[in-house]
């Protein structure tokens, strides 16, 4: 029995060990393919739950018996340690950038802002427990399978939030991203609760993906979406002369494009979480180094290369049509 304790003691510092400074680099590591993509993104978000598990790992090792191999595990949880704290060192860092950047909206924007709503703000941006058990699901209404469109025989759907009370609520329309390849209106659903229950009626939509469809395939889907929520908006309880669109990654591009290529008086803004706004500019200078394969991407998209169709490059992105008085 006391063997098998030894054995078992022995396998948890040694895995205990590993992971946590396998995982913990992932942290300041830069992906370099598709595969380790996940890692890179996924690392710095579970990051107080790997300093935790470096911390573990390193006091095990400290009450263990002084050999090569401890003083190797040793050091291993110690640095393993220090990586995984590094995105809570630049906690204090990016909560001041992000109160200075909130100032663009006026240094006394908050003051314009009805008391009942500011109720419903968080205390403060980061609130360590988050970190551990995410941020605390409100209860909304969903609707499933709203169909909206069927462009050449493709049907599109999309998914409803609604406050938990019934009333007359703005809209959010909000776009996955996956490299306008994939993805479908049921991503994010904690992230389109969340914003449901502050008082929004959320409309997660979809559209034809590349490269079977290319651009502005799915450009039209997005504004089949808009018509959609215009013709249909009362009957979800939603002011569609009042709507915000929020998009990530692709879904942030065709955000933006549909909210500036032809602009909408019904869209009062646009959220964009990391979307591209110069095609051209992307395809010629894609990153070092480029996990999803840039170049490949927008090929896919607009079925050539800059060189050979630069209008359709510049039609495409958003930076194109930015101009005085848009959302």
């Amino acid at each position: 029995m006391a063997m098998q304790f030894k054995k078992f003691s022995f396998v948890l510092r040694v895995g205990f060990c590993l992971a946590g400074f396998f995982l913990s680099w992932w942290i300041v590591l830069p992906a370099s393919t598709a595969f380790w993509l996940p890692l890179s993104i996924g690392a710095p978000e579970v990051s107080v739950w790997l300093m935790g598990i470096n911390a573990i790992s390193l006091l095990l090792c400290l009450f263990s018996k002084r050999t090569l191999l401890s003083v190797v595990l040793i050091g291993c949880s110690t640095l393993g340690l220090l990586l995984s704290s590094h995105p809570l060192m630049q906690l204090s860092t990016t909560v001041r950038t992000a109160e200075a950047a909130m100032q663009s909206l006026g240094p006394e924007y908050l003051s314009t802002i009805p008391a009942a709503q500011q109720n419903q703000f968080r205390t403060r941006p980061f609130i360590f427990f988050d970190a551990l058990r995410g941020i605390p699901q409100p209860k909304v209404r969903q609707l499933s399978n709203i169909a909206f469109a069927q462009p050449e025989g493709v049907p599109l759907s999309m998914e409803i939030y609604q406050p938990p009370q019934p009333g007359r609520y703005p809209g959010i329309v909000t776009i996955y991203g996956g490299a306008w390849r994939r993805g479908e209106p049921t991503a994010n659903r904690n992230f389109n609760r969340y914003i449901a229950a502050q008082g929004y009626v959320v409309w997660a939509i979809d559209y034809r993906h590349a490269p079977q469809h290319r651009f502005p395939s799915q450009l039209e889907d997005v504004q089949a979406a808009l018509d959609f929520i215009q013709s249909h908006g009362a009957e979800y309880e939603t002011d569609p002369q009042q709507l915000v669109m929020v998009g990530r990654s692709a879904g942030a591009h065709l955000a933006m494009l549909a909210a500036y290529a032809t602009p909408q008086p019904q869209i009062r803004g646009v959220v964009n979480y990391y979307g591209p706004v110069d095609l051209a500019t992307g395809y010629d200078n894609p990153p070092d180094p480029d996990p999803i394969d840039t170049r490949s991407v927008l090929e896919d998209f607009l079925g050539s290369l800059p060189s050979e169709r630069p209008d359709l490059y510049r039609r495409a992105s958003p930076l194109t049509y930015v101009a005085e008085g848009l959302p």
